[in-house]
């Protein structure tokens, strides 16, 4: 049986750097400190919790007496550094670039809808680290959509910007922008603003690609993984025999019956090194 790993998968540069910035402050003998799941991955997260890291909520802030806080890729909303201020606690910013980016651009385009008695629109998975930390820029004073039907919520008589997420699809942002350009009294003030990260976007073709070259697909990722949804989706509408796994022991030997070939590939979220688990167990099976 022939067993490859997709060489585009794995961790993106923003997950990359927020680990290395942890194993360097444990390793240094700090404590560390996450704010949640330091990436949406379980197995991941237990390989740098053996390490030394500590996941605490934003309740247990104040329960840090030595110690550094580490604030993930995903970002945060300003309250957070101001109750990171108040407790005097330390912090390291690990917010991805491309995030950081997004969350000006959604203060800026706040302060010009404000003008204008406009709405700011994000495409996004209500709830999500991300775009908490997006919304709370402008004091969640703003329209969180998750699909065309959440366009309801929407007064399109007003002006309208719209941003997503960094790992949305491109699919279902064009969809949105072009639903909201049709239901606006005025197309004129529809501002569109595709933010979504091209280090994620540029995955999709090329997973479908992957997908479309082998018997079976194994596709890995957390369950929290929001990027895992859309790109397995990926994955599942190229090859139906496509399948979901957060480790190898999930694999069921029925999904790989009469397979010539299988191919591995994951999230932005998921670990080389777990994919390679995975395929070393498909080898000996």
């Amino acid at each position: 049986m022939q067993v490859e790993i997709d060489a585009g998968s794995g961790f993106c540069f923003g997950v990359v750097t927020a680990i290395g910035k942890t194993e360097q402050a444990i390793g240094s003998g700090q404590r560390v400190f996450s704010l949640g799941d330091i990436v949406h991955n379980a197995e991941e997260q237990h390989r740098l919790e053996k390490l030394g890291l500590h996941t605490i909520d934003h309740q247990g802030i104040a329960q840090v007496s030595e110690g550094t806080v580490l604030v993930r890729a995903h970002g945060e909303p300003p309250s957070t550094y101001q109750r990171l201020k108040e407790c005097g606690v330390p912090y390291i910013d690990a917010t991805c670039p491309v995030v950081a980016r997004l969350q000006k651009r959604v203060k800026e385009a706040y302060a010009k809808m404000r003008e204008v008695n406009g709405q700011v629109v994000i495409l996004g998975k209500r709830g999500h680290a991300e775009v908490v930390g997006l919304t709370g820029q402008v004091g969640d004073d703003c329209t969180v959509v998750e699909s065309v039907a959440d366009l309801s919520q929407v007064d399109f008589t007003r002006p309208v910007t719209l941003l997503s997420q960094t790992t949305q699809s491109l699919e279902l942002f064009g969809e949105i922008a072009d639903e909201i350009r049709r239901r606006s009294t005025n197309p004129d003030n529809i501002v569109i603003q595709d933010t979504i990260c091209r280090q994620v976007a540029n995955r999709e073709q090329g997973l479908r690609e992957f997908a479309a070259r082998f018997d079976v697909v194994i596709f890995v990722c957390g369950r929290k993984s929001s990027n895992g949804k859309v790109l397995y989706g990926v994955c599942r509408s190229t090859n139906p025999r496509s399948y979901c796994v957060e480790s190898e022991s999930e694999i069921q030997n029925e999904w790989l019956a009469d397979a010539q070939s299988v191919g591995v590939c994951g999230a932005t979220s998921t670990p080389a090194w777990l994919m390679q688990q995975v395929a070393q167990y498909i080898e000996k099976l």
